[in-house]
């Protein structure tokens, strides 16, 4: 009964969030004409999501002119959000006291993913070198991960760091199989999850039971890992879904279905990046549907999606940052938007 009723509402909100972005004039992105409030791509499918939708804040665009943005991640000390632009082999930087967007670093080895360590250094994974890399305070740049068992890595994508000075990473390939990503080849092994002691360097392969590992986060007390499957691109058989491990250390058992991301009405697209809230929740860039879908939707712990922020593009990932982290920050394919929430990441990278 409850996975009916599950399905019904998640059905009725979609229906709704179609028809009020089909009602609505075109928004206007420039900030010129303010949106009224509550802002309606701001949707509510669940109760529960209604604590963590602020009625007085709008969805800004923050900047645009990027060919595919992806890996926004917050620079607590620096008050700077950075991400990538990956076809033009650039990091960009947003400063929040002024909104002032710049270039961070080019060339950027084609960089994906982007976190920071608890010594505020930024991690990067580089599709064009297939590697991870860490930069440092005196401007050089540490590889922390470019080969598996003597065999180039596919070409990293997401990493996150772990309290116990661990770098977990997701490896699906996508960068090896796109000319304008710097490292067009086939791949050499098969698409992973990996582990890297930052301690000792010592490397693990933790679990290739999925198609093509895109985003992952951690649940708030770190005992489950978030992973988003994103195989459908190339593999027929594959999920459009985010998988869920138990985390034991540095173990990974019992992995399992967390959410599909087809939706009734709708149709299934694909979740990209992805980050929990305090309070547990996945919120999930997703795309490749159109109006209604596009943008993030935010899954409880039990699975169900209970809320989505739409955008009028694909959105590739997420982070939360400023201050208070308690702001929703999205990359869209040219574009970088952010919104305030209720809440606040569950973690600083």
């Amino acid at each position: 009964m409850s996975t009916r009723r599950n399905f019904l509402q998640t059905a009725a909100g979609a229906a709704a969030a179609a028809t009020s972005l089909e009602a609505q004039a075109p928004r206007d992105w420039s900030g010129r004409n303010p949106t009224r409030y509550p802002d309606p791509d701001i949707v509510t499918l669940d109760p529960r999501f209604k604590k963590y939708a602020l009625g007085n804040t709008p969805i800004q665009r923050l900047h645009t002119g990027t060919l595919w943005a992806e890996g926004p991640a917050w620079n607590g000390s620096g008050k700077y959000l950075m991400w990538s632009d990956i076809p033009n082999n650039r990091q960009m930087r947003w400063i929040e006291d002024d909104g002032h967007v710049s270039v961070l670093r080019t060339p950027a080895g084609h960089s994906n993913g982007n976190t920071f360590d608890y010594e505020g250094r930024q991690i990067s994974c580089e599709h064009g070198n297939r590697r991870v890399v860490r930069y440092e305070y005196n401007g050089s740049v540490t590889v922390l991960a470019d080969k598996w068992n003597g065999k180039p890595l596919n070409a990293p994508n997401d990493a996150v760091v772990t309290p116990d000075g661990a770098l977990w990473f997701t490896d699906p390939g996508y960068g090896s199989l796109m000319n304008y990503e710097g490292n067009k080849g086939a791949l050499e092994i098969k698409e992973a999850v990996y582990r890297v002691d930052l301690k000792t360097n010592k490397m693990e392969l933790v679990t290739d039971e999925i198609f093509k590992p895109n985003g992952l986060c951690f649940s708030p007390n770190y005992q489950k890992l978030y992973v988003a499957d994103t195989g459908a691109t190339h593999y027929e058989k594959a999920p459009r879904e985010i998988k869920v491990w138990d985390v034991d250390g540095a173990r990974l058992r019992n992995g399992r279905s967390f959410v599909s991301m087809v939706i009734q009405g709708l149709g299934g697209g694909l979740a990209d990046g992805i980050r929990c809230d305090a309070d547990g929740n996945v919120w999930a860039s997703a795309g490749w549907v159109g109006p209604g879908y596009d943008g993030v939707h935010v899954i409880a712990p039990d699975g169900v999606r209970i809320g989505k922020i739409q955008l009028p593009e694909i959105c590739s990932n997420v982070c939360f940052g400023g201050t208070r982290r308690n702001r929703l920050f999205m990359t869209g394919s040219q574009s970088l938007y952010a919104v305030y929430v209720e809440t606040q990441g569950a973690h600083i990278a």
